[in-house]
């Protein structure tokens, strides 16, 4: 494995980095077990707290903080017999995060679930054939994480 060249500090500063910016947005442990429970289909509040047993508060919180994003799209819904509430669907931004938490699953299935088998796999949609996460260059060619290298414009 190559390893990354030794730096001082990074090429552009945390305020000036997309990157930093979206570790803002999504880095807390509550918000990407929300999106991932969100990218299953779990919808409404009650059903995120029951999974994911986050403390209320926390949870509303994180919702809001998903919705003013952009992430989420609130919606209001109204079981027969009951009052309206909302319900939490992903936006286009939010669903265009698939491939990072599918990237980041695989990676915990070869790094964390050491000797067992993944408990969820992805496959294309029609064929049922397996796929993975990967790096393609302009031509649609694999490209290996070693052969990527870090552009700085300016």
């Amino acid at each position: 494995m190559t390893q990354i060249p030794l730096a001082r500090r990074s090429p552009i500063p945390p305020e000036s980095c997309n990157l930093a910016s979206a570790i803002e947005v999504v880095g807390d442990r509550w918000t990407l077990l929300i999106l991932r429970a969100a990218l299953y289909g779990v919808r409404r509040f009650d059903d995120f707290q029951a999974e994911l047993k986050c403390p209320r508060t926390v949870l509303s919180g994180r919702l809001k903080g998903l919705v003013d994003a952009g992430l989420l799209v609130k919606r209001p819904y109204k079981a027969p017999g009951k009052r309206a509430r909302p319900e939490y669907t992903l936006s286009a931004m939010g669903l265009s995060l698939r491939p990072i938490l599918i990237g980041l699953t695989q990676w915990g299935d070869a790094w964390l679930g050491v000797g067992e088998s993944p408990p969820i796999s992805f496959t294309k949609a029609g064929t049922k054939a397996a796929i993975r996460a990967a790096f393609v260059d302009a031509d649609g060619r694999e490209v290996r994480p070693d052969q990527i290298r870090t552009v700085i414009r300016g």
